[in-house]
């Protein structure tokens, strides 16, 4: 019988660990904290392939999309452009109207008038008293223009009549094919004050160029009365005029 205590007694033992071992197997038993503190975080680099990327991907992607992606960006791109564009449209417009750019604001070529394309005549004139008028006629196929004043000389004098200063005009005098031009000279004073008076038998009519003094090209040796023109030390020359009113006001 004592043997048989102590069998069922060992029995028992056996039974009662092996229940104990198979609730530590089966999680009803114990918990092992430790093993308990390590499972979420075996765990969570599991979960995190699967979530950290979609977040990045979402957030990055929304982020790009709107605020600096391709949307947001590309339109404030492509404003740039059309203002770019549109800048650029109005300088090419400045260029062809300013500029010194365009061809219908380009200086004309400057065609002095001379002897080689017009035609000189000189006249004494009964009103004002003691004047001559000198007519210029533009000869050629082209526009011409005559700057200042005509430079005259008598014979072989040897000094030059001054320009009457009151007379100068605005502008330069052009002439189209077929205009004429005028100015007016003083031969000598009405009151008997000038001195040196001669009578003139030839009459060269010099021509200017684009700067005062300059040569304009050939001169021209207009025709006077056979018994030649009376002049002295008055003798002055108004500036080229348009016509022979201005002319032969001075």
């Amino acid at each position: 019988m004592r043997t048989s205590r102590l069998q069922l007694l060992a029995a028992a033992g056996v039974t009662v660990a092996s229940l104990a071992l198979t609730a530590c197997q089966d999680g009803t038993g114990t918990r092992d904290e430790g093993a308990s503190a390590s499972q979420p975080v075996a765990s969570a680099p599991s979960d995190a392939p699967s979530q950290a990327p979609e977040e990045s991907a979402s957030g990055s992607g929304g982020n790009g999309s709107t605020a600096n992606g391709s949307t947001g960006s590309g339109g404030d791109t492509a404003g740039s452009g059309e203002s770019g564009s549109g800048s650029g449209s109005k300088g090419s417009s400045a260029g062809k109207g300013s500029a010194p750019g365009g061809s219908d604001d380009a200086p004309a070529r400057f065609n002095p008038c001379n002897g080689s394309n017009t035609s000189v005549s000189a006249a004494p004139v009964s009103r004002p008293v003691n004047h001559m008028l000198i007519t210029v006629k533009n000869t050629g196929s082209k526009n011409c223009d005559l700057t200042y004043y005509p430079v005259l000389r008598f014979d072989e004098m040897q000094w030059v009549p001054q320009p009457v200063e009151e007379s100068k005009p605005q502008a330069v005098v052009t002439l189209a094919p077929g205009e004429s031009a005028y100015a007016g000279v003083l031969l000598s004073a009405a009151d008997g004050s000038g001195s040196g008076g001669a009578t003139g038998k030839k009459l060269t009519v010099g021509f200017q160029g684009r700067t005062p003094n300059s040569d304009g090209g050939p001169a021209a040796i207009p025709s006077l009365p056979a018994a030649g023109v009376y002049y002295d030390s008055s003798l002055t020359v108004t500036y080229w005029q348009s016509s022979t009113d201005d002319a032969l006001t001075y």
